[in-house]
């Protein structure tokens, strides 16, 4: 009997130096799961605490829903393979099993600033004063593993949002918008322009007993346009230029506006568009990539 065929996935080979930004692209395209393998015969030994070794030369293999269309992020990566190194390119269908099962052996609780830990559904959760946030693999970008999530939780943890209503501009999962609901928020938007983002949202809610009134789901188009106290968007580089407007008018005066998804190199070039509104920027960078606080005018 022939297995179903229910996902389909990219493998390609680049080199450790290029992990970062091709992960987070992939991400942003609806991957399910990235797993890296050696592409050579080099040993990883035992890493440092909080350590995260790859080897130099990587084979990228990127599971997708067998509905989404791969062309387009095909065809990208191959405009970018001499920027990213990226070689013996192809696209394969893949019989159907329980991925969730297999992504959840690899994902591991996690701790983000003093107080905030991220827990995949097959832990036991401890019963402590910490703030405790279930997450499960969707269909959208973010689980805390990417340095640009962990740095927007980082914040999240050391400046809780009680009593604030706030803006999750580029939800993908809800991780954002589902922590600061633990974390005091009165309400959230939560937007994404991506629908399997809101999906993925409204399913993080409920496991972790988040009622509608408290996050509210929407397509961009569809947002509510009350300006809030505070606005977070970890979102690509090029939309975060092209939404200041928005963005802007989103954000309270005297409200904190915080965003990610920019290489530390692009920060200065943010900052400058980003002046005209706001003020009071802080950046933080982890890795290759940015952070960048700051307060409305």
């Amino acid at each position: 009997m022939t297995s179903e065929i229910s996902w389909q996935q990219i493998i390609f080979h680049t080199s450790k130096q290029f992990s970062d930004d091709i992960e987070f692209f992939l991400e942003e395209s609806g991957a399910l799961s990235i797993t890296w393998n050696d592409a050579g015969d080099t040993p990883v030994l035992e890493p440092l605490p909080g350590e995260t070794p790859l080897w130099d030369e990587l084979v990228a293999t990127v599971l997708f829903d067998t509905n989404k269309n791969l062309t387009l992020i095909k065809q990208q990566l191959s405009y970018k393979k001499d920027m990213w190194e990226i070689s013996k390119l192809q696209v394969e269908k893949v019989e159907d099993k329980d991925w969730v099962r297999v992504w959840m052996k690899d994902f591991h609780p996690m701790k983000f600033g003093d107080n905030l830990w991220i827990y995949p559904s097959n832990y036991d959760i401890p019963d402590d004063d910490s703030v405790k946030i279930h997450l499960d693999p969707g269909l959208a970008f973010g689980t805390g593993t990417h340095p640009t999530t962990a740095l927007c939780l980082e914040w999240l943890d050391q400046n809780p949002p009680h009593n604030l209503q706030m803006v999750d501009y580029g939800c993908g999962s809800g991780i954002l918008a589902v922590a600061a609901a633990k974390l005091g928020a009165q309400h959230i938007v939560a937007t994404d322009i991506d629908p399997q983002g809101l999906t993925a949202t409204k399913e993080n809610m409920l496991r972790n007993t988040i009622s509608d009134d408290k996050i509210s789901c929407y397509l961009p188009d569809a947002c509510p346009q009350n300006p809030v106290d505070l606005v977070m968007a970890n979102i690509l580089f090029g939309p975060l230029l092209e939404l200041f407007p928005r963005i802007a008018s989103l954000t309270k005066s005297n409200g904190t506006l915080v965003v990610s998804g920019l290489l530390k190199e692009q920060t200065d070039q943010l900052i400058e568009l980003y002046s005209s509104k706001f003020k009071n920027f802080n950046v933080q960078v982890q890795g290759d990539w940015a952070r960048v606080s700051a307060i409305k005018t």
